[in-house]
């Protein structure tokens, strides 16, 4: 047997340049396809092994941990959400974790501006009208959107990729920002000249409305049917986020409804979404396949900082990127 450090990679389709720094000094074992890997292979396979460089959607729980043994080491994920691996029990058994932070904020900034721009413009719409023969001619009110100029936007989270995407509102000129976190973030917000507000003004007040929180227990299907209910009928909902902080079904009837206009969305519950899912039947929404963080060079330092974080953690270095 290898006396390298044997690694279990649960995506062969991640880049090559994160394998390639793993494969200098350690033993690699990679599932086989570009899908997730099946539970039962992931049980035989982690065995023995005495890192896991895994993806967000691979669950990696207690049973995991007791099929790979006690020699397992750490468990490196490819995404800056770690909601999938039980850190807690991770942690009682001295397994550390590394992730992905801060590479992919530009990414999921960029893309939470196109996908507000398209659903506030129609665009996608508008783009099926041309090949279905919608297109007649130029019409004064046809396919009209609401632009970002004079608006309210309002963020419900205010982290890192909150502060780039609302940098990158301001130049369009919106009357105000606000945004909602347990504690007032003031010298960020000034950047940006944000107000922190309270969960309830930001419903009530916000044109836009911008999820960029973290998943956790209390901010789990935070809006549900009654902060729909609170919004404005005008109301524009973004989620670059997670899924889980939606109740979509809510979120569904608010639209059928016209409760509020419309939602943009790279998350949803689940993932892929069902193609007879309510959502993909309405015209307000655009859906995209959760591709916040697909920019080439975003997803190339993301599998190399995944894989930094397992060579530190073999050799008992401070992680890159460590859940604490």
């Amino acid at each position: 047997m290898s006396s390298q450090p044997q690694v279990y990679v649960t995506r062969p389709d991640v880049d090559i340049s994160g394998l390639e720094l793993l494969r200098k000094s350690c033993n690699v074992t990679t599932w086989s396809q570009a899908l997730p890997v099946p539970r039962d292979e992931l049980l035989r396979q982690i065995k023995g092994k005495d890192a896991l460089y895994c993806a967000l959607t691979d669950k990696i729980d207690a049973a995991v941990l007791d099929a790979a043994g006690e020699q397992l080491k750490c468990i490196a994920t490819i995404s800056v959400g770690y909601e999938h691996i039980d850190v807690d029990e991770c942690h009682k058994r001295g397994i550390r974790v590394g992730y992905t932070p801060d590479v992919l904020t530009d990414a999921t900034a960029e893309l939470t501006l196109a996908l507000l721009l398209a659903t506030n413009r129609r665009l996608f719409e508008a783009n099926k009208e041309v090949y279905n023969g919608g297109w007649k001619s130029w019409a004064p009110m046809w396919m009209c959107g609401h632009g970002l100029k004079n608006s309210r936007v309002g963020f419900f989270g205010f982290g890192r990729i909150g502060q780039e995407i609302a940098a990158r509102i301001v130049p369009f000129k919106p009357a105000k920002i606000t945004y909602t976190t347990r504690t007032a973030r003031p010298e960020e917000a000034a950047k940006v000249n944000a107000e922190h507000v309270s969960f309830d003004e930001m419903l009530c007040s916000s044109d836009f409305i911008v999820v960029s929180c973290a998943l956790t227990p209390n901010t789990k299907e935070i809006f549900n049917a009654a902060a729909f209910e609170k919004m404005k009928t005008n109301c524009i909902f973004i989620n670059t986020a997670r899924g889980g902080v939606v109740d979509q079904m809510a979120l569904c009837e608010a639209l059928q409804a016209k409760r509020i206009l419309a939602a943009g969305l790279d998350v949803t519950t689940p993932e892929p979404l069902p193609l007879d899912d309510p959502l993909l039947k309405l015209d307000n929404v655009v859906v995209l396949p959760h591709i916040g963080s697909a920019d080439i060079e975003t997803r190339k330092e993301m599998s190399r900082i995944t894989a930094r974080n397992i060579l530190a953690a073999l050799q008992g270095c401070e992680m890159e990127a460590e859940v604490k």
